[in-house]
């Protein structure tokens, strides 16, 4: 399949640490999604998808990429309140944030917890190749990562197994919590991000950081955002303000929905442009 997307970085997009599951081999980047393997490439306004599965390619790529979303409207709106950041945000242009699966976020993420992407992607790959389901795409097998019902009789010393170390503990109790429906993935999407940060933090092992980066990641909640080491290195070189506080305070105020969508504009811009 042949798509036609303006104002699209499919490259940016991919390899901005949001997403955890994929390979660039060919020119292509092959991503493991809830239910397919595709395969993908960019040549300029175009994307190539191929998947062992064609059913509904086209909303599936579109609503991962966030391609349904109008960025341009927002940047033009980002621009206007801050003129300041419009080399940020005009560097850019074609980045989008992606909106993953939630069950494999909030896994993901949990076990992103003083970690490093090397790890957490071993992790979710050791997790995928033991239980979740085979896929043969182009003579090559790939492992979904595995649902909520084909994890509810995982032990927690299997757990152990996949290296998790003390994260172990806290993905054991998230996915008995989930398989209960004593926590609920889908009331998320009724809620404020403020009650959603509270609902997820509730839970062991979800701290601010990792919350805000499954509502961030998962939900689109633009206006939420974890804040790292990368982003207080930015936000003083940028804005002189080192304390964590008063960078919630500041991008709260200056960009009120979309101090999330911002935050990922620096880090992007730092970590790929700059």
């Amino acid at each position: 399949m042949k798509l036609y997307v303006k104002d699209f970085d499919l490259k940016q997009s991919i390899t901005s640490g949001q997403f955890f599951r994929y390979e660039f081999k060919n020119d292509y980047y092959y991503i493991i999604l809830k239910d397919r393997i595709v395969k993908i490439k960019q040549i300029d306004d175009y994307i190539i998808v191929d998947s062992n599965n064609m059913r509904n390619i086209k909303e599936t790529v579109e609503s991962f990429f966030s391609l349904d979303i109008d960025y341009n409207k927002i940047n033009d709106i980002l621009i206007n309140k801050d003129n300041s950041i419009k080399d940020i945000i005009r560097a850019s242009i074609g980045y989008k944030i992606q909106r993953m699966d939630p069950f494999e976020t909030v896994i993901s993420y949990i076990i992103s917890a003083n970690n490093s992407v090397n790890n957490i992607r071993n992790c979710v790959n050791k997790i995928s190749n033991k239980y979740g389901k085979k896929i043969l795409f182009e003579n090559n097998y790939y492992y979904l990562f595995p649902t909520k019902e084909e994890l509810k009789n995982i032990t927690l010393e299997e757990l152990i197994e996949m290296k998790l170390g003390f994260r172990a503990k806290y993905v054991k109790i998230i996915i008995d919590k989930i398989n209960s429906n004593e926590f609920d993935l889908d009331i998320i999407n009724k809620m404020s991000s403020k009650e959603a940060l509270s609902y997820l933090m509730k839970e062991n092992g979800i701290g601010l950081k990792v919350a805000s980066c499954i509502l961030l990641f998962s939900y689109s909640r633009y206006d939420v955002y974890p804040i790292d080491i990368w982003v207080k290195k930015i936000m003083k070189e940028r804005f002189n303000i080192e304390k964590e506080k008063d960078i919630k305070e500041y991008m709260e105020n200056k960009y009120k929905d979309y101090s999330g969508l911002v935050i990922q504009y620096l880090f992007n811009y730092k970590r790929n442009i700059q």
